[in-house]
């Protein structure tokens, strides 16, 4: 169970950072049926398929996630907590990130993804 969440949040980046189809594709499968997105701009955006168009943007050309942290909240919730340094054509991106999974059917999906500036 250790690092799960880890790995999929880095597969999320590495999906955001190939392209807009793979992270389209990515998100449409990850994503929870009900997910909520909160981004440093403000936004709140609880329609999924708007999250999944939203990730269709430029791909990112590096990120480095720090200090990950995964906390339980029993068998079918799971916290990740992390900084992110990332880079998209050519302009630094820096946050401290919170995503929150819960199983749905046996399958970890991500139910909110929040972005506070640092």
């Amino acid at each position: 169970m250790e690092n799960e969440l880890v790995e999929l949040e880095t597969s999320g980046w590495h999906a955001l950072s190939t392209g807009p189809a793979a992270a389209t594709a990515f998100y449409a499968r990850v994503l929870a049926r009900e997910p909520v997105v909160m981004l440093t701009n403000g936004l709140r955006i609880t329609d999924r398929q708007q999250i999944i168009d939203s990730m269709g943007g430029p791909p990112w050309s590096a990120f480095e996630i720090i200090d990950p942290l995964e906390n339980y909240l029993g068998n079918d919730v799971g916290v990740l907590t992390y900084k992110v340094r990332a880079d998209r054509e050519g302009t630094p991106y820096t946050a401290l990130l919170s995503s929150v999974y819960a199983k749905e059917d046996g399958e970890w999906k991500l139910a909110l993804h929040q972005h506070t500036p640092y």
